[in-house]
Order: structure tokens, then C-alpha cells, then sequence
């Protein structure tokens, strides 16, 4: 069975984990801390590369800001999101008020916009707050 690469949600450490191991509650290899918690990552300038180059799970990222009503409503889904799609996925979330380079990296316009990740690269974008149900099927359909 393939390793896959999945970076430490505390530590930012890179991991090998079997994939039939994923759902059996991994632990960082360096911190020892639990792989996934069911919480979405904050992600920085300086921690999202390695976040999403270096892992081989798609990353969900939620571009999002503190004064955006639409963001606050969602914030709970995401959350929820998280619980329910890991340990196939790894959800994160990018506060552009922080991260205002990141943003404009990417081309964030409006928020909340969703943003997939495969490989480092953007394989799926969607703007605007949506409901548990829809989010999660829209990353599954597209993970």
C-alpha cells in the first residue's frame, strides 16, 4: 500500500502514512499530536505552501475575512465539513485580512470562495457561503 505525505495541522511537520492507515487516527511523527482533529488548519503566508505542495490529500481552502457576515455563517459548516471529509481531505482556512498577499495570489475577488487543491495545484473553485450538504458534496465531487 502507497505512503502518502500529510503535513502535521500543528507542526507543519511533513508525514508518511500508509493509506490504509489514514483513518486510524495517525500521530505527527515529530509534535505526536494527531494528524487529523476534525478542525480546519490556519493556514499563513508562511505555512501554506508546504500545506499545499507538499501533501498528497487535496486541501480545501476557505478564503475568508472577520468582518464578512457570509464567512461567519459558514464558519460552522467548514467546520463541520471538516469532521466529515477527513481523513480524505484536509480543510483550512486563509483569513485575508491576515493574508491579503495570498489573497491576491489567487485571485480572490469576493468572500467566501472555496478553493481545491491537488498537487499544489487549484483544481476547483467556488464562491459564496454554502450549506453542509452542498459543500460536501461539492468537494467530494471534485476531490
Amino acid at each position: 500500500m502507497a505512503a502518502l505525505h500529510v503535513v502535521c495541522p500543528h507542526c507543519n511537520g511533513v508525514n508518511r502514512v500508509p493509506e490504509d492507515r489514514l483513518a486510524a487516527g495517525p500521530r505527527c511523527g515529530k509534535c505526536k499530536r494527531p494528524l487529523f482533529d476534525g478542525h480546519p488548519v490556519n493556514l499563513t503566508a508562511a505555512s501554506f505552501e508546504r500545506h499545499v505542495a507538499r501533501s498528497d490529500l487535496p486541501v480545501l481552502v476557505d478564503f475568508w475575512a472577520p468582518w464578512c457576515g457570509p464567512c461567519k455563517m459558514m464558519a460552522p459548516v467548514f467546520q463541520q465539513a471538516a469532521a466529515e471529509l477527513e481523513p480524505r481531505l484536509r480543510l483550512a482556512k486563509v483569513n485575508t485580512e491576515e493574508e491579503p498577499r495570498l489573497a491576491a495570489r489567487y485571485g480572490i475577488r469576493s468572500i467566501p470562495t472555496l478553493v481545491l487543491f491537488r498537487g499544489g495545484r487549484e483544481v476547483a473553485r467556488q464562491a459564496g457561503a454554502m450549506d453542509l450538504a452542498s459543500l460536501v458534496a461539492w468537494a467530494r465531487q471534485h476531490a
